[in-house]
């Protein structure tokens, strides 16, 4: 478990968890490595000014110097934002952490970051208390997976870790239909909302079949 100097939940945080509030956990890595520089700084203000308008406390994950952060600070959320482009950050899924935790040091003066996957921002949210995460696509079987054996940890952390996922589908170039059996397979339940198809991440539309449709919550 993580315990001690590993794992730090941002003081709004943990007081919005205390009083029962909504919170809601964000991942690191689109944000260090899925965008360039100011662009990503720029979405992920604007991801945690929108769950703010709600009424929901926002707590993007991440690994700084080697310690799991539930929850930044605006100075720590552009740093995040500028590592990627700086060499400071390394992708991080659940199979990293054990080895973030031992080696991410601060190195010469400046902070290095884990980002966080879906994988390992769902285990670190659940560690946390958090029950509820959004993000963009998740990860998935890749194509021509059933030759590579190339699978998302994504996948199994669904299976076996109790936080709701919302996401705008699995990444387009994937194999949605696969990965849907996969899911299946490990009894995870998948619900598309106010759609009969499964999204494609930035299409509403994949010619895949939702295994199950909802209109509302």
């Amino acid at each position: 478990s993580l315990a001690g100097n590993h794992l730090v939940v941002h003081d709004k945080v943990r007081e919005a968890l205390r009083n029962q509030e909504p919170v809601v956990a964000l991942e690191s890595t689109i944000v260090a490595h899925g965008m360039p520089y100011p662009q990503n700084l720029e979405l992920a203000k604007d991801v945690e000014n929108i769950l703010r308008s709600k009424g929901v406390t926002p707590a993007t994950v991440a690994i700084l110097d080697g310690v799991c952060r539930v929850g930044l600070e605006p100075g720590e959320l552009q740093d995040l934002a500028q590592s990627g482009g700086e060499g400071r950050a390394s992708k991080c899924t659940t199979r990293d952490l054990p080895v973030a935790l031992a080696t991410h040091s601060m190195r010469n003066g400046s902070h290095h970051w884990g980002a966080t996957t879906v994988a390992s921002t769902m285990a670190l949210a659940h560690i946390a208390g958090i029950s509820t995460f959004v993000t963009g696509g998740i990860g998935g079987v890749h194509r021509n997976g059933h030759v590579s054996l190339d699978v998302s940890a994504d996948l199994t952390e669904l299976s076996r870790t109790p936080v709701v996922v919302v996401s705008a589908g699995i990444k387009s170039i994937l194999d949605i239909g696969r990965t849907l059996e996969v899911l299946e397979t490990l009894g995870v339940p998948t619900i598309a909302y106010g759609t009969d198809e499964f999204p494609a991440f930035f299409s509403t539309a994949s010619g895949v079949k939702a295994p199950v449709r909802m209109d509302d919550s």
